[in-house]
C-alpha cells in the first residue's frame, strides 16, 4: 500500500461521523488559511533582503513551499491541488490585508480559535480523538484527506 493511502486510511478512521466530516470540510481549510495568515504576519524584513520586495515575500510563502514539498513526497498529484489551495490562501490573506480593518494576525487568530473549537466539537460528536494527537504529521494529512475526495469526485488519480 502506498504511503498516501496508509495516511488517508488512518486519518479516515477517526472521521466516520457525517457531522464530524462536515465540520472538517469547513474547519480544516479555515485552520489552514488562518495559519497562512499568522505566518504572513510574522515580520519578514530579513527575507526581503534575500528574496526582494513584494507582498508574497514572507514566511507564509516559504512555509507553504516547504509544505507543498511534503505533499510532493507523499503524492505528487495531490501536491498540485494543495499548491493551488496554498496559492488561494496566500491571495485570500492578501485580500484580508488590503480590505479588512483589523490586522491580518487578529483576523487569523479569531478564525484559528473558532475553527479549532469546531474541530474539537466534531471529534466529541465522533467520539474519537483527533489524529494529530497520535502523530503531528496528521495536521498536514487533514487538508490532503479533503483534497483526495475532490480528486475522487473529479475522477483524478491521487
Amino acid at each position: 500500500m502506498r504511503k498516501i493511502d496508509q495516511l488517508l486510511t488512518e486519518y479516515g478512521e477517526s472521521h466516520q461521523n457525517q457531522t464530524n466530516k462536515l465540520i472538517h470540510w469547513i474547519c480544516v481549510p479555515l485552520i489552514f488559511l488562518s495559519i497562512v495568515g499568522l505566518l504572513w504576519s510574522v515580520p519578514s524584513d530579513n527575507l526581503r533582503f534575500v528574496l526582494g520586495t513584494g507582498p508574497f515575500n514572507n514566511w507564509a510563502t516559504i512555509a507553504l513551499f516547504v509544505t507543498v514539498l511534503y505533499y510532493m513526497r507523499i503524492s505528487f498529484p495531490l501536491s498540485i491541488g494543495m499548491a493551488a489551495f496554498s496559492m488561494f490562501c496566500l491571495w485570500s490573506v492578501r485580500l484580508i490585508e488590503m480590505n479588512v480593518a483589523l490586522p491580518v494576525w487578529q483576523v487569523s487568530l479569531i478564525i484559528f480559535a473558532l475553527a479549532w473549537i469546531g474541530q474539537f466539537y466534531g471529534h466529541k460528536v465522533e467520539g474519537k480523538k483527533p489524529s494529530f494527537f497520535k502523530d503531528l504529521q496528521f495536521l498536514l494529512v487533514g487538508p490532503a484527506w479533503l483534497m483526495h475526495f475532490i480528486y475522487k469526485k473529479l475522477g483524478l488519480r491521487y
